[in-house]
């Protein structure tokens, strides 16, 4: 059994919990996880070795796309102006159309490019060089809007109605969000209701902050559906529909601005007594969140991707900057404090980097689970981006918190950090916020341990069924623990270059002491682990460094065979890397038994209750 018992949780943390279990993708039958073996004590370097490459053709068909878009982007957009004025000229709309930036993965036999992840991801980071806006705009049509759930989970007659649409420009949303729902689906009160002659659904309810929803000819939209019945227990019915725009009774209310991407076609649709026609479910009832939780799956892999473009154009700015600015007798960059940034800079960028195109290679391959990849790659490059972007601006100093317009206005170089910045933030939030990543990581790091020992403090269960459980789980823990202390002599797969064995030694040493303090964790907490939540979020951000480092050195490890004249900068590169998360793992080891945790959140309680307001 792999479920938590909810047996003695509050109604609405009960509730909201089935909701995402019985949502969760599984994954697939036959298909491990890597990442997710670290939590396990197992580095299984055979699933991961080599680092994938593209094949000729894939990437010639990626290259010629990239061409074609680096050209819209250098003739036709101006991401300053799209910045000032909130909006993005029709005629980009017009030649991104022209190029089929709209339908990127759609099938050639629907007028797609029929590209790629892996060439999506790249057009992503070019994309991410360049124009947050853009970005945001082709991310949330492709990678969560209409086309990936039809990919994934439409019918022939939805996929030949539907895709062919996008190919030819038009723009498609995704509507979850609502006023009360974030990451918390149970609470939706938007609700679709099966007509008497079963023709049509009629959806009623609103949505807050949907992505292109301003720009939308249709849209993806989550909406309740008549409760079903599941083990017995009769559960909130969440389904998924295609809606079309200009449907009597959709409304866009309101289009919503923020601190950054001022030309986000962001806005809140209002649904009155909508006729959605029954063919346009997708998947069948009930399955709205598997769609949601499945598309995002890989869907989010397109915001870490973005963000390798930010930090490509980061580390330009800055090497530029620090190579000519000179202070108290040097540049700037040969002073270590600045060198220092500088070089993070760099790491983060090829770690990023190296963890996004692996994932997207895995997405390709069609056989692997992504589950974990995919969560690490958006909670790791989102943070990371936005720490670069921030040194960044602190490098740059006053000229980085200058606006470029500004800057050109004086004469100085246009270069937009602030813009940078401002546009990042929103990534550690859309699609699922770095807390709701963690606890994602979390609740897949525990499965093993649920399934080996779940049913022994599952309340919900006969006695006998528990005790006949504890058996199992005894006699299984009673092999696997006692591994995780042995030492390992795995340093990695054969073939691998020698000098790197020595940064998968300490993967696979540390996955091990990643796992016994996971169980311990459990063996403390017991059924209360699922509070903790600073706790997990160590253990993931461990597991996270622990595939940035594998991803990374068996990156590296295909560039030196490429090109062996070059292994010492790549080496050196890979020393930098691994140095970084080195000291991150280590702090998240001391943090778990040196905290301010439980200090910290009984100060909390307080203020919520109102002890401490002379301080605001």
């Amino acid at each position: 059994m792999s479920e938590i018992d909810t047996s003695k949780m509050s109604k609405g943390k009960a509730d909201a919990l089935e909701a995402a279990e019985a949502a969760r993708d599984k994954g697939k039958k036959g298909t491990k996880s890597f990442s997710g073996g670290l939590f396990t004590g197992e580095a299984n370097y055979d699933l991961i070795y080599p680092f994938p490459k593209q094949s000729d053709e894939d990437k010639t068909k990626g290259d010629n796309f990239l061409d074609e878009l680096t050209k819209v982007l250098d003739e036709h957009v101006d991401a300053d102006a799209i910045d000032r004025e909130g909006e993005i000229p029709d005629k980009v709309f017009k030649e991104l159309a022209k190029i089929g930036a709209f339908a990127i993965k759609i099938p050639t036999e629907y007028g797609g490019r029929g590209l790629s992840q892996t060439n999506y991801s790249r057009a992503a980071m070019k994309l991410g060089e360049v124009c947050g806006n853009i970005t945001a705009l082709l991310s949330a049509h492709q990678s969560i809007g209409v086309p990936q759930p039809l990919l994934l989970y439409g019918t022939d007659e939805q996929k030949q109605k539907h895709l062919p649409r996008f190919g030819k420009g038009e723009v498609s949303a995704f509507a979850l969000t609502e006023e009360t729902v974030g990451s918390d689906p149970a609470q939706m009160t938007a609700y679709a209701e099966l007509s008497e002659d079963k023709t049509h659904y009629v959806l009623n309810g609103e949505k807050l902050w949907c992505t292109n929803g301003v720009k939308a000819s249709v849209i993806i939209v989550m909406a309740r559906t008549p409760d079903t019945e599941i083990k017995g227990k009769m559960r909130k019915s969440i389904s998924a529909f295609i809606v079309d725009m200009d449907t009597p009774g959709v409304e866009v209310v309101t289009r919503c601005r923020f601190m950054g991407l001022k030309a986000l076609y962001n806005g809140v649709v209002k649904f009155t007594d909508v006729k959605i026609p029954v063919e346009n479910l997708v998947a069948g009832e009930g399955k709205g969140l598997k769609v949601a939780l499945s598309t995002l799956n890989t869907g989010r892999l397109t915001l870490p991707a973005a963000c390798v473009g930010l930090m490509r154009s980061c580390l330009k700015i800055v090497r530029e900057w620090s190579s000519t600015r000179e202070q108290w007798g040097c540049v700037i960059g040969k002073h270590q404090a600045i060198g220092d940034k500088i070089a993070k800079i760099a790491a983060k960028n090829f770690a990023t980097e190296s963890i996004v195109l692996f994932t997207s290679s895995l997405v390709d391959g069609k056989k692997a689970d992504i589950r974990v990849e995919s969560a690490m790659c958006k909670m790791w490059g989102t943070e990371e981006a936005w720490r670069v972007a921030d040194e960044t601006m602190q490098i740059r100093g006053g000229r980085g918190y200058e606006t470029a317009d500004s800057l050109r206005n004086r004469g100085s170089d246009p270069i937009p950090v602030e813009r940078f910045l401002r546009d990042c933030r929103i990534n550690m939030i859309f699609e699922g916020s770095s807390e709701i990543m963690r606890l994602l990581l979390a609740r897949e790091a525990l499965d093993p341990h649920l399934k080996a020992a779940g049913a022994v403090l599952d309340s919900r269960l006969p006695l006998m069924v528990r005790l006949k459980a504890a058996i199992g789980a005894g006699l299984h823990y009673a092999v696997w623990y006692p591994k995780q202390w042995l030492p390992t002599f795995n340093y990695g797969p054969k073939g691998i270059t020698c000098s790197l064995k020595k940064y998968l030694w300490y993967v696979s040493r540390t996955s091990k002491k990643l796992s016994r303090k996971l169980f311990h964790s459990m063996a403390i907490y017991g059924p209360g682990l699922d509070k903790q939540h600073k706790l997990l979020g160590r253990l993931t951000e461990i597991g996270t460094e622990l595939f940035v480092i594998s991803a990374c050195a068996l990156r590296i490890d295909s560039m030196i065979k490429d090109e062996p004249e070059k292994k010492a900068e790549y080496l050196e590169l890979m020393d930098v890397v691994f140095n970084e998360s080195k000291i991150r793992i280590k702090n998240n080891f001391y943090g778990m038994r040196n905290n301010n945790d439980k200090k910290n959140y009984s100060f909390a309680k307080k203020i919520l209750g109102g002890t401490f307001k002379f301080l605001e």
